[in-house]
């Protein structure tokens, strides 16, 4: 058998000589790496990019030559300038710190790659190549930022950011390009929280308790989204409100970065459409029925509108296999209708209906109907926050408790968001120019909404309410602004349940139906 190298050297030219044909295939396998070609068959190829230079807008670049003669400190900041939602739930900012900034993160390659890239004069390579041989690669800046899961009104600083070395202030914003993607998982999360006070608001009017809020709506986004590594990070931000997904990614990546290992303990199953339909339409109770007593005693969730939903339900689920379903409860089975299609209030009201004259009912002791307790609706299509209140409502007005349903969104929850959502900002309020602090700031006069802070910023509580203090005005020991991260070194580094614990639903928050009333948005 030929090995590798003699296989490629038999398809070059053999009027080269041996060593001129190994030089050209080492030089190609060199380039193959360089392009994210694994050397290892089957290895999995980690992305195109991992060179902190290629972390940030083209542009910035040549802002190194920019700033005014004798800066020696740049300090920004980060905030929500205001939004679609009332608050922000500050998420993400752990695994940007991990997976890009913690350690000697400028090397020698980094360098060399950046060169073969940037055009010659604008490149700051001795930048760079200072950090490389003073710091040995770690980026001398300090971040502080709020505790990740906290609920913070819009308006106040998230996060600030200064250089530590004086010779490189430069970095501070060359750094804003990465840091600011925090803007998704603090969107994703605020969004879902915003769906679990609407779905808690339904619960305390109509069900008898509230521990089934946090199942009330399972991730359905993982293939909605742009990439493994939005679901991930959006499948993140999503468990910090609801214990139920389907985004395994998410999984992944809250092990690696933020200490939980979040195991998939189902049970049993969902169907999906092809494991229905490919018994065909004659047999689609056949399909159900082998799901069942596959996953007997188990949990099985049945999508039901293949063909007709309203005859799976009422036909085939109500009556052919009904006693098979009885004794699957018996075994401590649960049974979840979904349906797929139609207008979501009508088709949940009637097959809650339905299910409730073929199985029965119980009133609760808020005078709400509910179904025997194996037996749920979930709702999965067309669902986000406006719908999910006025699906939820229909029930209420119709007798129906909110316990008896649960929900799923795909790309109304992971996707269709964008960093104006919260209308997120990076912003430089101070610079340190000739030893003077000078108080940075823009003021446009076409949009006085994108006015920005001045000075130095504190965080501070005063009588149960956040407020930023700008211009240095604030009591720095009384700043809520944690130190997370300073000279390339993580210092702060946060458990998966302790965000969790800080993005509880309280008393304390902002009227949901009010939020609801007002809000203006497209419908999603």
């Amino acid at each position: 058998m030929q090995t590798d190298l003699q296989h490629e050297s038999s398809s070059l030219d053999t009027d080269l000589d041996y060593p001129t044909r190994v030089t050209i295939i080492l030089h190609n396998l060199h380039s193959a790496l360089g392009n994210g070609v694994s050397a290892t068959p089957g290895a999995m190829d980690t992305g195109p990019v991992n060179n902190i230079v290629f972390l940030a807008d083209c542009y910035k670049v040549g802002h190194h030559r920019q700033y005014p003669p004798g800066t020696t400190t740049i300090y920004s900041y980060f905030e929500s300038r205001g939004g679609r939602f009332p608050y922000t739930v500050f998420f993400g900012l752990q695994y940007i710190l991990k997976r890009w900034l913690v350690g000697p993160v400028v090397t020698e390659e980094a360098i060399e790659e950046a060169k073969d890239i940037l055009q010659k004069g604008v490149f700051n390579e001795e930048g760079w190549r200072y950090i490389l041989k003073h710091h040995g690669g770690r980026l001398p800046v300090r971040i502080k930022a709020v505790p990740e899961g906290t609920v913070m009104p819009t308006k106040n600083v998230l996060l600030t950011v200064e250089n530590t070395d004086p010779n490189v202030p430069w970095l501070t914003g060359y750094l804003e390009t990465i840091l600011v993607q925090v803007w998704y998982p603090i969107a994703v999360a605020t969004n879902s929280r915003i769906h679990k006070q609407v779905i808690h608001h339904y619960h305390d009017l109509t069900a008898n308790n509230t521990h089934f809020v946090s199942f009330g709506l399972h991730d359905c986004g993982y293939r909605g989204v742009s990439s493994v590594e939005t679901a991930a990070l959006g499948g993140s931000a999503h468990m910090i409100n609801f214990k139920s997904s389907d985004t395994l990614a998410a999984n992944a990546l809250l092990k690696k970065y933020y200490h939980e290992v979040r195991r998939v303990e189902m049970g049993g199953a969902f169907s999906e459409h092809s494991t229905v339909t490919s018994w065909g339409r004659e047999r689609e109770a056949d399909a159900h029925r082998h799901a069942i007593e596959t996953y007997f005693g188990e949990f099985v969730g049945c999508v039901c509108d293949s063909y007709n939903i309203y005859a799976c339900v009422e036909k085939i689920l109500g009556e052919e296999l009904k006693d098979l379903i009885l004794r699957h409860a018996k075994k401590g089975g649960m049974l979840v209708v979904r349906p797929d299609s139609g207008d979501p209030c009508e088709v949940v009201l009637k097959c809650l209906e339905i299910l409730g004259d073929r199985f029965g009912t119980e009133t609760n002791a808020k005078g709400y109907k509910v179904l025997p307790p194996f037996l749920k609706v979930c709702q999965a299509d067309g669902v986000n926050f406006k719908s999910l209140d006025t699906i939820l409502g229909t029930l209420m007005e119709h007798g129906w408790a909110a316990d008896n349903v649960s929900f799923g969104s795909g790309a109304s929850l992971l996707q269709r968001l964008d960093r104006d959502t919260q209308k997120c900002a990076y912003k430089c309020s101070l610079a340190v120019i000739d030893g003077q602090d000078v108080e940075v700031f823009k003021e446009p006069i076409t949009d006085t909404g994108k006015k920005s802070k001045r000075g130095r910023l504190t965080l501070q509580m005063e009588e149960g309410v956040y407020r930023t203090f700008e211009k240095g005005t604030g009591d720095p020991d009384k700043d809520l602004l944690v130190t997370v991260f300073e000279n390339g070194e993580l210092l702060k580094d946060y458990t998966f349940a302790e965000i969790c614990q800080r993005a509880e639903i309280t008393p304390a928050d902002p009227d949901i139906m009010k939020f609801l009333a007002e809000d203006q948005g497209q419908r999603w």
